[in-house]
């Protein structure tokens, strides 16, 4: 930040014209260096909130409306009312203010996060158990409640960021609440920081290069789940609902069951899967000879084909459809031994939850083919003789 010519990291990737741009400004020396610099390059709005936290909540009111004066810039102020229901208070004042910043008309809310503040940010998750969601910190960008968030700073250590400050001769106000060490972060800051500077001195730029990696994945794993939804033909989940699916499909287990768009999505060595989750009212019936047998409590259809040497034995007919009801045993291969339906759909890698509607061909009390499994050996047409192929097809596609 040597120069007020060089633009906040990333702010000249934004169309200006384009989107409306607010600075989330608090009137710290974070808000001020970030509104100063944006001014420079965007025709930009501000946005105070005021929490009434404090007894100097109105002064820092008066000096954010006399900086945007000077700056000519149109500030709105938004006085919330912030309530704890069972939070502490730095987490329901940070609700209180997105919830002010997301209810005006812009697209883009700019904010003052800087490097030190991603530091941290990791470090309290970390201590507190949270996963990569939390590990990944705060992104450069991202959207929420449908704007744009952005923090341009966020690259920017908090030394660099009053240097600028003091080269420009910008006054800021002090938050007296920066001082309280019962709140976590400013117990980081003032007390874990400086400990941790003595032996890593640059623990906050590791921390953040961690966060940066971490994020890197999940967005990567979004982009993924993103395209087997679309390809699955189901609608496209808000980005707050995609998170959430993320976390909750990432911590893997076949018992997890997400639903969406009328659709389950469950997660098996560790692919995510549709299930379609057919009606229970299937019961068995008899083939009589038709090309296509329509199965829609299973979700699908049957296929028949006739082929020589191939197949299943046509002398074997009639032939029937049930669902599995547990014990059964199948050969495909006449030179290995006869072995459970169990153990044949872990090998053949089939999730849990769809063998027990896969359609099975018995003749009489015998099973003669499975799906993805294939015919047992006792039923297999003859080389030369004539033969009749089976096929599942899900959705009947």
């Amino acid at each position: 930040m040597a120069s007020s010519r060089k633009p906040p990291s990333g702010s000249r990737r934004l169309a200006p014209s384009a989107r409306r741009i607010a600075v989330g400004l608090s009137g710290g020396v974070d808000s001020v260096v970030l509104l100063h610099q944006l001014k420079q390059h965007h025709p930009v709005a501000a946005i105070h909130v005021h929490h009434g936290l404090s007894p100097n909540a109105d002064a820092w009111a008066q000096f954010c409306a006399t900086l945007c004066k000077r700056l000519d810039v149109p500030l709105t102020i938004k006085k919330v009312k912030v309530t704890r229901k069972g939070k502490g208070l730095e987490a329901a004042a940070r609700d209180a203010r997105y919830q002010a910043l997301l209810g005006t008309a812009f697209d883009v809310i700019a904010l003052a996060h800087n490097l030190d503040d991603q530091a941290e940010t990791v470090l309290m998750n970390l201590l507190r158990g949270a996963g990569a969601r939390g590990a990944s910190g705060m992104a450069e960008r991202g959207r929420r409640g449908g704007k744009t968030l952005w923090r341009p700073l966020l690259d920017a250590p908090r030394s660099s960021i009053e240097a600028y400050a003091r080269r420009h001769k910008l006054d800021w106000i002090e938050d007296e609440s920066n001082a309280d060490e019962s709140l976590t972060r400013n117990f980081i800051r003032r007390s874990i920081g400086p400990l941790l500077a003595k032996r890593f001195p640059r623990w906050k730029e590791s921390l953040a290069r961690a966060a940066r990696h971490i994020s890197r994945r999940d967005l990567g794993k979004e982009d993924l789940l993103r395209k087997f939804l679309h390809a699955k033909g189901l609608a496209a989940p808000s980005e707050a609902k995609l998170l959430e699916m993320l976390k909750q499909l990432s911590s893997g287990g076949s018992r997890i069951k997400l639903k969406h768009d009328g659709a389950t999505l469950r997660v098996y060595r560790g692919k995510v899967l549709l299930d379609c989750e057919a009606s229970c009212g299937f019961s068995a019936q008899e083939w009589k000879g038709e090309p296509r047998l329509k199965l829609p409590a299973l979700g699908g259809e049957l296929r028949f084909r006739r082929a020589r040497g191939k197949g299943i034995a046509i002398e074997h007919q009639p032939l029937s459809v049930r669902l599995r009801s547990g014990g059964e045993r199948l050969q495909p291969d006449p030179r290995r031994p006869r072995r459970t339906l169990k153990n044949l759909f872990q090998e053949a890698g089939v999730p849990p939850w769809e063998r027990e509607r896969l359609p099975l061909l018995f003749s009489g009390n015998d099973l003669v083919w499975v799906p993805g499994l294939g015919i047992d050996a006792r039923f297999q047409a003859p080389a030369g003789g004539q033969g009749l192929v089976p096929e599942w097809r899900p959705g009947g596609v």
